[in-house]
């Protein structure tokens, strides 16, 4: 059975085929990545598959059973880009495709939802067997903001005092190969999430506490934050974006106990503790 990668050479892609040869032989694994050459030290076969030219997709499904679509990191082109790997799998005769979607997309008020409701949509008219995985956020998304917290001597956001559920890339990697090695998960939606939720405060508190230094978070109206980050050199649509996130963060997005990523994986998600330490401890590195 060839089990065919995604963003092969992604941050999460790169953890999954990483994770997968430990359960399934390489040979049965093939890398999908838009540059080939990024590819080179997976260990498994590489081929192009550009999620914008229908032509790489067709040849690069071919003989795949069992497909993961980790969504496009290209907000706004999504929907467009997941339907030319769903209509290539058609094509290729995939049986099984495992989506990496979005935490409660059905109902999600963030901006990112719109594009992961299509694509299950689609998925669903397909006629393909199929299973969602829908992620909750990488912890390391806040934990990419510790040293400007450090710099500035504030944590900001515009989360408000909303729970966020997070758990660490790895934990959703886990999840993906656990789902492309188990059985019994077609037709399923899994909710994931981290076992722990907390509040920027929270975390505010946490790099406080491991650094010795009185790190407040500093909670901003929506845009002034996104103000904020357009100062720190972000672009500025990227600016307003993220700040909007945080604020579907106050409202809950990201917030779920149903434990379902850590029944799926058989081990506790990874604690927030435990990424603020590994950021850190790459803060130091770096300095």
């Amino acid at each position: 059975m060839k089990i065919g990668i995604t963003g092969a050479t992604g941050q999460l892609g790169r953890l999954v085929v990483s994770k997968l040869k430990n359960k399934v032989s390489a040979d049965n694994i093939v890398a999908l990545a838009r540059l080939q050459q990024k590819g080179a030290d997976l260990g498994v076969t590489v081929r192009e598959a550009d999620y914008t030219k229908p032509e790489t997709l067709n040849k690069a499904l071919e003989g795949i059973d069992t497909l993961l679509l980790i969504s496009s990191s290209e907000v706004g082109q999504r929907a467009t880009q997941h339907h030319n790997v769903i209509e290539a799998a058609k094509k290729a005769g995939v049986k099984w495709i495992v989506y990496t979607s979005l935490l409660h997309a059905d109902t999600s008020s963030l901006s990112l939802a719109e594009e992961h409701r299509h694509t299950e949509a689609e998925l669903k008219k397909s006629g393909i067997p199929h299973t969602i995985l829908r992620n909750g956020w990488y912890t390391e998304n806040y934990a990419g903001s510790i040293p400007g917290a450090l710099a500035g001597g504030a944590l900001i956001g515009s989360a408000g005092e909303g729970k966020i559920s997070s758990a660490s890339r790895e934990d959703f990697a886990d999840a993906a190969v656990a789902v492309l090695t188990g059985e019994g998960h077609e037709g399923k939606i899994y909710e994931l999430a981290g076992d722990e939720a907390y509040t920027l405060s929270d975390l505010a508190a946490e790099i406080s506490r491991q650094t010795g230094k009185d790190i407040p978070y500093k909670n901003l109206p929506e845009t002034d934050y996104a103000t904020a980050l357009a100062g720190f050199g972000l672009p500025e649509g990227l600016a307003h974006a993220i700040a909007g996130w945080d604020v579907s963060a106050s409202k809950g997005d990201l917030y779920d106990d149903s434990r379902q990523l850590s029944k799926l994986i058989g081990h506790p998600t990874t604690p927030m503790k435990e990424t603020v330490a590994q950021a850190l401890k790459a803060t130091s590195n770096a300095g």
